[in-house]
């Protein structure tokens, strides 16, 4: 099984029941916002893709809450995406995908598969202590408490499925426990697979890529009451009064890491390069047409960067050209080609 047929899989076995089909089947609640990078000084030294070689680039970013649920829930424990659209010369456009989390949950297509299966959030029940209390005279297990108010467990699946698969269990135990950002601009972005840049001498080099916050990392206080919507107003806020701004970090790979397999973290000591500033500074004024309706694709990459053999990375091109054709999106600026992205 591979493919366009897993690809198309892998999208429906994502897809939410509370979701909704014009949305995406993860990463469903976003907002867009628009701003400039700026290459660094040596950027150009290691890289010979245009974002790296030119002046100033526009870009389109947009931040999103991870699940599928039709509801913002900012406030509750889950991965963030933010997706970037670089807009170079001659209307040519790369897209640099990633997530809070600095590791994927399957290194394969055919795994990655059966984690979205178990992993699909399934109906519960919430108990209150003195339900849980009496299951433990009885000796019984007590049933998963998801947020208040929530009639659905996002993790119970996957943490199952992490019991019985080791790689998956970095990944599944971070994203159970990862919290909640104060801001989409005060949080750490991984772009979680390996890809390779060529440098102008014509030497490839592996690497990962990073999205650092300028303004440091903040999580919500984990001892109050999750908080349902606050993300996007709080962004709105942030930049009609000053500009927010990223750092992107460049690790590179040395002999032995793992380059094919994103479920493996790399060393924490590999030599890092900062690439450049991400400037964010006005938020979509037409957020369906320039934001919701807009296709990014992790496939969408320029000259002087190509993906790696990353087989879990390839699928993913195709998954979300399928569920970016699904929701009738703007289609994806694949050089040559109908393709569409998410």
């Amino acid at each position: 099984m591979d493919g366009p047929d897993i690809a198309e899989q892998l999208v429906q076995a994502l897809d939410r029941e509370d979701g909704s089909p014009d949305k995406r089947p993860v990463h469903a609640i976003g907002i867009g916002v628009s701003g400039y990078f700026d290459p660094s000084d040596v950027a150009g030294n290691f890289c010979t893709a245009a974002h790296f070689q030119e002046r100033r680039s526009p870009v389109t970013v947009r931040f999103s809450n991870g699940s599928g649920a039709a509801a913002p829930h900012d406030g509750w424990s889950d991965v963030r995406g933010m997706a970037t659209r670089f807009h170079l010369s001659d209307d040519i456009a790369t897209d640099l995908i990633a997530m809070t989390l600095p590791e994927f949950f399957a290194p394969t297509p055919e795994a990655f598969w059966d984690f979205a299966k178990r992993a699909k959030p399934i109906p519960v029940e919430w108990e209150s202590p003195w339900k849980k209390i009496l299951a433990l005279l009885r000796m019984t297990l007590p049933l998963p408490d998801p947020q208040p108010g929530e009639k659905i467990s996002p993790n119970k699946g996957a943490i199952e499925f992490a019991n019985e698969h080791k790689y998956a269990q970095l990944g599944v135990f971070q994203a159970a426990s990862i919290g909640a950002p104060t801001s989409y601009v005060r949080a750490t972005y991984h772009a979680v697979h390996t890809f390779i840049v060529t440098a102008p001498d014509e030497v490839d080099r592996w690497v990962r890529f990073t999205w650092q916050p300028i303004s440091g990392v903040l999580t919500t206080d984990p001892t109050k009451l999750p908080v349902d919507e606050y993300l996007q107003d709080e962004l709105r806020a942030r930049l009609s009064k000053t500009p927010a701004r990223f750092s992107l970090m460049m690790s590179i790979g040395e002999t032995g890491d793992a380059f094919d397999d994103s479920t493996r973290p790399w060393p924490p000591h590999r030599m890092q390069v900062i690439m450049g500033t991400l400037t964010l500074t006005d938020v979509l004024p037409d957020q369906i047409a320039d934001c919701e309706k807009l296709s990014f694709n992790p496939g969408l990459l320029t000259p002087g960067i190509r993906a790696s053999n990353d087989p879990v990375l390839e699928v993913r091109k195709e998954a979300y050209s399928y569920s970016s054709a699904r929701r009738t999106a703007t289609p994806c600026p694949f050089s040559g080609s109908a393709a569409h992205g998410e």
